[in-house]
C-alpha cells in the first residue's frame, strides 16, 4: 500500500511515537524526589514505583494491542491508545495519593503500549526487506536520543512548575503525535488484510512458544535483562541523589550515559553478521557478571572508607553504561531469537515475547528498587544474581538450539 507521507516525515512520526515509552520513564526520573516527599514521605523508595507501574501497564497492554490492531486497523489501536494515555496522564496530575498516582501510570502504560507496538507494524506494512530495515534503523537513531533529553526536559517543568506539570507535558507530547497520527497518516491495513480477535488463537501461540525450549528460554533471558534495565532505572536517580550528592546535576549525568550506551546498536549491527545473535548475547552477560561483582567489591570498599568517592562515583557511571550498553546489546538479539521459529505465527509472537518479557522483568525489579538503603550495593548485587542466572540460562539455550539445528552459526 502506497504511503502518502513525505518519508522523512513518516520517520519522524514513526519515532515519536515510538518514543512514547522512554518519555514517559526517563522524564519522570527526577520528580521521584518530590512526588516522594509529597505523597510517601514515610517509605521514599514507593516512588520507584511510578516507573515500574508504568511498565507493568506497557507489558499487559502489549499482549493485546497487536492483535487487535490485525482486527480494527492500525489508526484506530493506536488513537484509542493516546486517549487512555492522556486521560491517565491527567488523573495521575491530580492525584493526591500515591495509590491513585499508582493505579494512573498502569493505566498510562496500557495506552502507551498501543503506540510503541502499532507503530512497528505500520513499519511492516509499507515496506519489506532491506527498505524496512533501513527505516527502522532510522527510527531507532531518533529513538536513542531520547532517553538523553527527556530528564533534562523533566527538570525544567519541575523547577519551573512541579512535578504534576510533567504529566501535563506528557498530555501535550500525546495530543500532538495523535492528531500528527490522525491528520496526516493513512491507515495502513485495508480490510481485507484484517484478521477477526480470538482468544484461543493467543493461548495457543502462548503454549507454542513455552514448549519450544529455544524460544521459551530466549524470553526468560529476555526477562532477566528487562530486569536489570528496569532495576537500574528505578534506582538511579536515588544513587545519584542520596549516594552522591549530585542531583542537580542527574539529568546532564544521565544524558551522558545514554549517549554513550546509545552507540551499542550501531556496534551491534555491525558485529551480528560476523559473530551470530547469540554469541553476542553471551559475551555481554559474561561481561556483567564481571562488571556488576567489581561494583558490589568498589561498594563495600567505599562503605568502608578504603577508596575516594569520586573513584567511587566515576565506577558508578561507568557501570550504568555498561548495564544500558548490554540492554542495546542483547534485547534486539533476543527478540529475533525468539520470533525466528514462530514465522508463522509472528504477529502474536512479537506481542506474547514483548508482554511476558515486560512483566516478568518489571516483577523481578520491582523488590530491587524497594531494597534501596542508600547504597549500590543490593542494585549491583541483583544485578549480579541476575546475569549470572541469564548466563546459564544461554549456556542452555545454545544446547537446545544445537540439538534442534546443526546450524548454530545461524544465530
Amino acid at each position: 500500500m502506497p504511503n502518502a507521507m513525505p518519508r522523512t516525515e513518516f520517520i519522524a512520526l514513526m519515532a515519536m511515537l515510538a518514543a512514547t515509552v522512554a518519555v514517559s520513564i526517563d522524564a519522570m526520573l527526577p520528580a521521584l524526589p518530590q512526588i516522594a516527599e509529597e505523597l510517601t514521605p514515610e517509605n521514599i523508595n514507593q516512588a520507584q514505583m511510578i516507573l515500574t507501574m508504568f511498565v507493568l501497564g506497557m507489558g499487559l497492554g502489549t499482549f493485546f494491542t497487536g492483535p487487535l490492531s490485525d482486527t480494527f486497523g492500525r489508526k484506530p489501536v493506536m488513537l484509542w491508545g493516546a486517549v487512555l494515555y492522556t486521560v491517565s496522564a491527567f488523573i495521575a496530575a491530580q492525584a493526591q495519593t500515591l495509590e491513585v498516582l499508582l493505579i494512573a501510570r498502569v493505566c498510562q502504560g496500557i495506552g502507551a503500549a498501543g503506540p510503541r507496538v502499532v507503530a512497528m507494524a505500520v513499519v511492516r506494512d509499507l515496506y519489506m526487506g532491506r527498505g524496512m530495515a533501513q527505516i527502522v534503523s532510522f527510527i531507532m537513531v531518533i529513538f536513542t536520543l531520547v532517553p538523553a533529553i527527556a530528564p533534562l526536559l523533566g527538570s525544567i517543568l519541575i523547577d519551573a512548575y512541579s512535578w504534576r506539570a510533567v504529566f501535563y507535558g506528557f498530555m501535550v507530547f500525546s495530543v500532538i503525535s495523535a492528531a500528527w497520527l490522525a491528520f496526516r497518516l493513512p491507515e495502513t491495513l485495508p480490510v481485507t488484510r484484517r484478521r477477526p480477535f480470538r482468544a484461543e488463537s493467543l493461548r495457543s501461540a502462548v503454549v507454542e512458544m513455552f514448549v519450544h525450549p529455544v524460544v521459551c528460554l530466549s524470553i526468560l533471558v529476555q526477562s532477566l535483562c528487562f530486569a536489570m534495565l528496569f532495576s537500574m532505572l528505578s534506582s538511579v536517580q536515588q544513587i545519584y541523589d542520596i549516594t552522591f550528592d549530585r542531583a542537580d546535576t542527574f539529568a546532564l549525568w544521565f544524558g551522558f550515559v545514554a549517549i554513550v550506551a546509545g552507540s551499542s546498536g550501531f556496534l551491534n549491527a555491525s558485529l551480528v553478521i560476523r559473530l551470530g545473535m547469540m554469541f553476542l548475547v553471551r559475551a555481554m552477560l559474561i561481561a556483567q557478571v564481571g562488571f556488576s561483582a567489581l561494583m558490589v567489591a568498589i561498594a563495600y570498599a567505599a562503605s568502608a572508607g578504603h577508596i575516594s568517592d569520586t573513584l567511587f562515583f566515576a565506577f558508578f557511571v561507568f557501570w550504568q553504561i555498561t548495564v544500558f550498553f548490554q540492554a542495546g546489546m542483547t534485547l534486539g538479539n533476543l527478540v529475533a531469537i525468539a520470533q525466528e521459529p514462530m514465522g508463522h505465527i509472528a504477529g502474536m509472537a512479537a506481542s506474547v515475547i514483548g508482554a511476558v518479557a515486560t512483566v516478568v522483568g518489571v516483577t523481578l525489579a520491582i523488590p530491587v528498587g524497594l531494597m534501596f538503603d542508600g547504597t549500590p550495593i543490593p542494585l549491583a548485587a541483583a544485578m549480579l544474581l541476575e546475569a549470572g542466572l541469564a548466563l546459564y540460562l544461554m549456556r542452555l539455550m545454545m544446547k537446545a538450539d544445537a540439538q534442534l539445528s546443526p546450524q548454530l552459526g545461524t544465530h
